[in-house]
């Protein structure tokens, strides 16, 4: 069983998947970049259905209110419980692809021990991790001490300088500084499962917190590690634990040999049917659980004579309507939430239509941010990260405070309003854009395009490194100058922290002032050169 990405949501939710997910060459017109309904044609999933709510976005609105909520600590305990039990004694495991300990108000109040907590109860095997990492290193490795479970990465290891000046490790000769992969016994067979943490944490996110750790995809590494484990521990199967982002285990599976399945997370694609890549020493399946708790992944492997003769593998979604909460979990989640209950629940506007984050250009919610940095910091342009973490709001519910921090908690989250270029502003829409466009998945990082407020510009996906961003205007159709300086709002720095209040505060002050979270135009790009692709669909955008 396998869940990832539920960025500490442990009450259930509502979340819309994306309506624009493009992929181009080997990406073109296979999962995950495929949306609505050629998405649904490709899975055979019916229209209409529960399992058509889950994995689309399609009436988004209309079918949230027929099938409720998804997701939910007690809910999924309830469904973990219900497969231990058929399965039979230890003939399960239960693995976290990570983004667990990051999300939400509570897990940014108890720097993640209110996730571990849950993960303890609910039974965690094995985990890996991504967002885990921007706690500072001494509260990781406390987490990491209190989780029942194990913790796995194969491919974290010390700094040179750290190594030198004898810095903790788990093998101080490799320079590990986790456990690089753990054996179980699952149904009388031996399981090997290797850890795969994200491989560009001290890029995406503050290397200052991990200072002594260095990250990597390490494709030789771990080729070299899946033939040791083969050789000395002869296994019945090797899994992956990933948290690489779909395209790039797609592409490791292609190059890395030995490997009989990679579970991953990252870019929270609920994939219903795994991928299976041959290479040149057999097949990997391949595949990927969505986010926020929406799904558990199961995947049930049948062993020859000779290892793995074949698999099932089924994405099953949440519902909280449809099963019932597990008492112990609740309880838990009570108590984790009643010290901070007050902030959760203050109620801060109501929305006049749905506010999502989910795609790879500005959604509802991320308007909202733009749209408040641009009021309360009195600037021209604002800009907002492409994270792919957000719950969503239903048109006519109140946008309460904890909502706002699904959207913002981070642990640097620091605003700025500064002057920048029409240089500097292009530089740093070229290169987010090559981080998702790049036609190598390795150097994919995963996250959408940074989402822009007060002005427009032209998007060119499979142009050339550098050449994809033109035309930026202004909102009022004045051409962004290079030379010239325009004032810039934005939070989430990465090298330092940046000195104004936290994006969630500025977020609140806006909404509570307007009253109605309403949206009068929703900054996306025009695309030019996309064509027909399956993972674009409803644009609201020219193209």
């Amino acid at each position: 069983m396998h869940f990832t990405d539920c960025h500490a949501q442990l009450l259930p939710i509502y979340f819309r998947e994306p309506n624009v997910n493009l992929g181009f060459g080997d990406a073109f017109n296979r999962p995950p970049h495929l949306v609505g309904q050629a998405l649904l044609d490709y899975a055979g999933i019916r229209p209409g259905t529960e399992f058509a709510h889950a994995i689309s976005h399609l009436d988004f609105t209309a079918a949230a209110k027929v099938y409720g909520k998804v997701g939910g600590f007690a809910h999924l305990r309830t469904l973990v419980n219900r497969l231990r039990q058929e399965s039979g004694p230890d003939n399960s495991l239960l693995l976290d692809g990570g983004d667990t300990w990051q999300g939400s108000g509570t897990a940014y109040w108890t720097r993640g021990r209110d996730m571990v907590g849950a993960c303890n109860l609910l039974g965690v095997d094995v985990m890996t991790g991504h967002w885990e990492f921007t706690y500072q290193d001494s509260e990781v490795m406390q987490n990491i001490g209190e989780f029942e479970g194990e913790f796995i990465a194969q491919n974290v290891r010390l700094t040179d300088d750290a190594l030198f000046d004898g810095a903790a490790a788990y093998d101080e000769d490799s320079g590990h500084v986790f456990r690089p992969y753990t054996l179980r016994k699952v149904g009388g067979r031996t399981i090997a499962i290797i850890g795969q943490a994200f491989p560009y944490t001290p890029i995406a996110n503050p290397s200052r917190f991990i200072p002594d750790w260095t990250f990597g995809i390490r494709a030789d590494e771990l080729q070299a590690l899946i033939d040791s484990i083969l050789s000395r521990d002869k296994p019945d199967a090797v899994v992956l634990l990933s948290h690489n982002g779909m395209d790039v285990d797609l592409k490791l599976a292609r190059v890395v040999t030995g490997l009989d399945a990679i579970l991953g997370g990252h870019t929270h694609d609920g994939v219903s049917s795994p991928i299976v890549v041959e290479n040149s020493s057999g097949k990997t399946i391949v595949t990927n659980a969505g986010s926020n708790g929406k799904f558990l992944g199961v995947l049930d492997f049948d062993f020859g004579a000779s290892g793995v003769r074949d698999f099932r593998y089924r994405l099953l979604p949440v519902f909280a309507n449809l099963l019932p909460a597990d008492p112990e979990m609740s309880a838990y989640i009570d108590g984790v939430r009643k010290p901070w209950l007050d902030a959760l629940e203050e109620p801060l506007a109501i929305a006049d239509q749905l506010l999502y984050r989910r795609g790879n250009f500005n959604g509802t919610f991320d308007q909202i941010i733009c749209d408040a940095q641009r009021a309360v910091g009195d600037s021209q342009i604002a800009f907002s990260p492409g994270f792919r973490w957000g719950t969503s709001v239903l048109p006519g519910d109140t946008v309460t405070m904890e909502r706002v921090l699904d959207q913002t908690c981070i642990t640097y989250p620091g605003t700025y309003v500064q002057d920048m270029s029409g240089e500097q502003i292009k530089l740093i829409l070229e290169d987010v854009c090559d981080n998702l466009f790049n036609p190598d998945p390795f150097y994919q990082q995963g996250g959408d395009m940074v989402r822009v407020g007060g002005m427009n510009y032209v998007c060119e996906p499979r142009a050339a490194s550098g050449s994809r961003i033109s035309n930026m205007t202004l909102e009022d159709g004045t051409l962004v100058d290079a030379s010239k300086r325009y004032r810039v709002a934005g939070w989430a720095t990465v090298g330092s922290e940046a000195p104004g209040p936290p994006i969630w505060a500025v977020v609140a002050t806006y909404l509570k002032d307007q009253k109605v979270a309403r949206i009068d135009k929703l900054d996306t790009p025009v695309l030019k050169g996309v064509g027909a692709n399956p993972g674009l669909t409803e644009y609201p955008g020219q193209y």
